[in-house]
């Protein structure tokens, strides 16, 4: 019989007990058990997006959930660092509330910093201390390549620029930008270095995003449920006039398309009035 208590309510200390007698090698759960670093990797990568899809719904009772379901992640991969005697959740706990107190020195010791960008300048200088990030290239090689290529070009671009590599205004990225339509054009013409050039090109496109103080990530995100949204309308309008969209032709899909782009502004204007 378990010897974890079964309550009416719970609280933080209580995740430690469960996780680790789910991962007890007797007594334990089959899959729980049987769980690694490897095994589970996908899992934390699915439940942080879990978690960013309840924020962007505003769900607040999902968004208990997801973050309860990531912090589960959480402890399971301090669980098996614990079992293999390297460092158990108070480790964890412990090195993130010093990094917290490092990176914090206007508020833990007499640094000042009344501005969010000195805030965020001083978080960068103490990080790169921290890492012996002695230079630039070490901090852009330290951006982790296992993240959403845009996500990593925005921080590569933003650590490039911290020691001075960057366009001095937004005109000059879009110069760039379309430079780089231009060496595409070229590329595919000539049937060589297409993917190089796709590559600069999106690169570009972060850049101007960047500068332009948004998040090239979310921006494309919000493109995608934009194209979505107009690709449903487009499929309900072929089905009603009986177009065969396989065989329709450009120029009668580009008609639906721009039929279905103003049906849905004229949804968004009703929804602001």
């Amino acid at each position: 019989m378990s010897e974890f208590a079964i309550k009416d309510s719970y609280k933080l200390e209580d995740i430690p007990l469960i996780v680790t007698l789910l991962r007890d090698p007797v007594n334990g759960c089959p899959w729980d058990k049987e769980q690694t670093h490897d095994s589970i990797r996908q899992n934390f990568i699915e439940e942080t997006c879990e978690v960013v899809e309840a924020i962007d719904r505003k769900d607040t009772e999902l968004l208990r959930e997801e973050l309860g379901d990531v912090l589960l992640q959480v402890m399971l991969h301090a669980e098996m660092e614990r079992e293999n005697g390297t460092f158990g959740i108070d480790d964890v706990a412990d090195r993130l509330i010093k990094k917290l107190v490092l990176r914090h020195p206007h508020i833990f010791s007499d640094v000042t910093a009344d501005t969010t960008d000195k805030v965020l300048s001083n978080w960068e200088d103490i990080k790169r201390l921290e890492k012996n990030q002695k230079t630039g290239s070490d901090a852009v090689n330290d951006v982790p390549r296992s993240l959403p290529s845009l996500m990593r070009s925005q921080k590569v671009q933003k650590r490039a620029g911290y020691v001075g590599f960057d366009y001095p205004d937004i005109d000059m990225a879009m110069g760039d930008l379309c430079s780089e339509v231009e060496e595409l054009k070229a590329a595919i013409a000539s049937g060589e270095g297409i993917e190089e050039e796709v590559g600069d090109l999106i690169f570009s496109a972060v850049n101007v995003a960047r500068l332009s103080k948004l998040d090239a990530e979310l921006a494309c995100d919000k493109s995608c449920s934009k194209f979505a949204k107009r690709f449903g309308i487009v499929e309900k309008l072929a089905e009603q006039r009986g177009i065969d969209m396989k065989t329709c032709g450009i120029d009668k899909l580009n008609e639906l398309w721009g039929q279905a782009k103003a049906q849905l502004s004229q949804q968004e204007n009703k929804g602001d009035n």
